[in-house]
């Protein structure tokens, strides 16, 4: 296991265990983590993804590399989440509370 997705893990099990509402899914085939069924983050290709919603500003928050989720060839990306690779990865854990409050906002 590569020191990215043990990071990835870490931050996962930490949520998990203090909310029985968080738990470990999938997003399509990567793994990811959920807040009552609903992904709020996950990890694919050494980076992870985090649902932020379309007014977050990444500079703001201090993260200077980061792309929006675009996973279809022929579609625009998805400005609602936001990857982050591994050289971000002292922002992860704030990031992926971040995620799960704006979640827990939106569905309650």
């Amino acid at each position: 296991m590569e020191k990215e997705e043990k990071l990835y893990l870490k931050i996962g099990n930490t949520l998990t265990a203090k909310d029985a509402n968080i738990t470990h899914g999938k997003m399509m085939t990567s793994p990811g983590l959920k807040y009552k069924n609903k992904v709020f983050a996950f990890f694919h290709n050494n980076a992870i993804t985090f649902k932020l919603g379309k007014e977050f500003n990444p500079e703001k928050n201090g993260i200077e590399r980061w792309d929006y989720l675009s996973p279809f060839k022929n579609k625009p990306p998805m400005k609602a989440w936001f990857e982050l690779p591994y050289s971000e990865k002292d922002k992860w854990e704030a990031m992926a509370h971040l995620a799960l409050e704006k979640m827990k906002d939106q569905i309650g």
